[in-house]
């Protein structure tokens, strides 16, 4: 049994928690009663000084409608016409108060700058609070005055209502309950804080379905497989070693050149449908998207030997998609040992050797790079040596094979050519990455050597074939523009040829032209000179100047695919290729779109008067 004075002082206890609790909630609501009595007020007088313009009358008519803490009324040029202060705004509760605002309609020539007064809202909803505390004490009073025994079964049934209604915050439970008190205030603030949590919930899982999954394929992103990989090394994980697998599409970027960039993210969501068909296989296997090109296997409590049996099966299923897709090659494949004391970094940069060794075998090969040759060779240069002799095979064998994709013009006056693609074979006449040749070669400083040997095969196959009443475009890299002997040789080369040299074109990428004008400005006069011509492909990647265009005078600038994919839905892409065209041809410049894949793509770029385009809609690449 509970003393009056004890259930005086509980009583009193409970009477402050609820006003407190009801003045919180009364402020919360007229925070957001406010706010959206300023916005419906924000509206209204833009109708009304749409109505009334600049006349005394729209004062009125607003002073009439609101209460204002200040209104002031200026024509755009700085006239006041009417100007308000409230000198006595009355009481307010913090955070309540909106801001003052300026809404400017240039139309009728006003800028109104006004101020809501809430203090009457705010008074009305203090003497809420003060009604309700009075009531409070009154029961307070009256309830102390009572039997210990009533009281106890009311305080008891509250009790139990609070904790229900509490309760069902963090419960899916649809079942409706009988309230035993029915308190209003207490159940809208419950509902409310339930709203907000699960608004959050949902807010949450949008948030993290974007960080961590990637948007082609549906995987788990790079930020999922280092997060994944992190708590594998945690010393409660039941996963104590395992295999990394990283399979690199190294013909992406061939694909999506050739084929177009539709078939570049079909090329990538089928390799990723054939590895996750091979992971299903291991129980505890995790398959990851690290980026555009690279897929991520990790096979937990696998060993090495176990692990070979699913590369066979990865360059099995990659061989069969490849005759079926008519592909080069679909994917090589790296894998490296791993236990809780391997740290991410040094696992990444072994496995990336064994791709690169992987690259120089046959088709679709898989590597294990294994600690013991990674400590040998702790410069991990082993992959660099495989590359540099495969290259070097290459250039001393002339081991390359010329495609040629036509270049379709859209006008009869338009003279365009066909782009030589270049293919790389090693020793046993397979197709290697050409991506993977390409950037090996530039970091090996083999690209210079490469470049001449496509031009040699190009020259001699025209020469060969009788095609001299063609054109074609030749590749070619900033490095080799820059080297004094390639151009040299170049130069004696094309004097040299002096039949063929009108029929070359050599693109060059504008990133690329851009790191040194006055060696790019050489180049293309020495080409010029012999009676070759210049294209700048890739263009608008970087930012172009005119002075760009004086000083190198180019005969063609190429088009970069972001500007050209969809261009028929894209405004913002027609109007800038416009603007190009336009200060192109006034410098006798002819421009070329890339990556043409679709018909309305085609006649959209050939209303903007582009002069000739390429893609795989157009034509695919043929042996030259």
């Amino acid at each position: 049994m509970y003393t009056f004075s004890q259930l005086l002082a509980r009583n009193i206890l409970l009477g402050v928690v609820f006003v407190i609790v009801s003045t919180a909630l009364s402020v919360f609501f007229l925070a957001e009663y406010t706010t959206q009595k300023h916005e419906q007020h924000q509206a209204a007088i833009s109708a009304f000084a749409q109505q009334l313009g600049k006349s005394k009358e729209l004062a009125n008519v607003l002073r009439k409608s609101e209460d204002y803490s200040q209104l002031t009324i200026n024509s755009y040029d700085g006239e006041k016409i009417y100007s308000y202060s409230n000198p006595s705004p009355g009481f307010t509760f913090p955070m309540t108060q909106p801001p003052a605002h300026k809404v400017s309609l240039s139309t009728v020539d006003l800028m109104i700058n006004y101020q809501l007064n809430t203090s009457k809202d705010s008074l009305f909803v203090l003497k809420i609070i003060f009604s309700l505390t009075g009531l409070i004490i009154l029961l307070v009073v009256v309830a102390a005055q009572m039997s210990v025994r009533k009281n106890g079964k009311f305080m008891s049934a509250i009790s139990h209502q609070i904790k229900k209604d509490l309760s069902l915050i963090s419960s899916n439970d649809t079942e409706v309950y009988d309230d035993l008190i029915e308190i209003p205030e207490l159940k809208t603030g419950i509902a409310e804080i339930k709203q907000l949590i699960e608004k959050q919930v949902s807010t949450s899982s949008v948030l993290e379905q974007h960080a961590y999954t990637d948007h082609l394929t549906g995987l788990d992103n790079r930020n999922r497989f280092v997060q994944y990989y992190e708590s594998l090394r945690e010393p409660e994980s039941a996963t104590k070693f395992g295999v990394l697998v990283i399979s690199r599409c190294s013909e992406l970027q061939t694909v999506n050149q050739i084929h177009g960039y539709h078939e570049g993210d079909n090329y990538i969501k089928n390799v990723a449908s054939l590895i996750q068909s091979a992971v299903t296989a291991y129980r505890s296997g995790r398959l990851f998207k690290l980026s555009s090109s690279d897929f991520a296997t990790i096979l937990p409590n696998i060993t090495l030997k176990e692990a070979e049996n699913f590369a066979n099966d990865l360059t099995q299923r990659f061989n069969e998609f490849q005759q079926s897709a008519d592909l080069d090659s679909v994917a090589y494949t790296g894998l490296v040992y791993f236990d809780q004391t391997k740290p991410l970094g040094e696992l990444l940069a072994l496995v990336d050797t064994g791709i690169s060794i992987a690259q120089t075998q046959h088709i679709n090969a898989w590597y294990i790079q294994k600690d013991s040759e990674a400590l040998k060779n702790t410069d991990f240069n082993q992959g660099n040596q495989n590359w540099r002799q495969e290259i070097d095979n290459v250039i001393d064998n002339q081991r390359i094979s010329l495609l040629v994709q036509p270049i379709q013009p859209t006008t009869r006056n338009s003279k365009v050519y066909g782009e030589v693609l270049a293919r790389f074979l090693n020793s046993n006449d397979e197709m290697l990455p050409t991506a993977s040749f390409i950037a090996m070669a530039e970091k090996l400083d083999k690209i210079t050597a490469v470049d001449k040997l496509i031009i040699e095969t190009a020259i001699n196959e025209i020469i060969s074939k009788n095609i001299v009443d063609q054109s074609f475009g030749i590749n070619v890299s900033a490095r080799s523009i820059s080297d004094e002997h390639f151009l040299i040789w170049l130069e004696r080369k094309l004097l040299r040829e002096a039949s063929i040299a009108p029929r070359i074109i050599f693109e060059i990428t504008e990133f690329g032209l851009q790191q040194n004008i006055k060696t790019s400005k050489r180049f293309i006069d020495l080409v010029h000179r012999a009676g070759s011509r210049v294209t700048v492909e890739r263009f608008g990647v970087g930012l172009t100047s005119f002075k760009f265009f004086r000083d190198l005078k180019p005969d063609f600038i190429k088009m970069d695919s972001t500007y050209t994919r969809d261009i028929d839905d894209d405004k913002n892409n027609q109007y800038f290729l416009r603007v190009m065209v336009d200060l192109a041809h006034r410098l006798s410049i002819t421009v070329l779109a890339e990556s043409v894949e679709s018909q309305e793509e085609k006649h959209t770029l050939e209303r903007l008067f582009i002069d000739g385009c390429q893609g795989f809609y157009i034509g695919k690449p043929k042996p030259i």
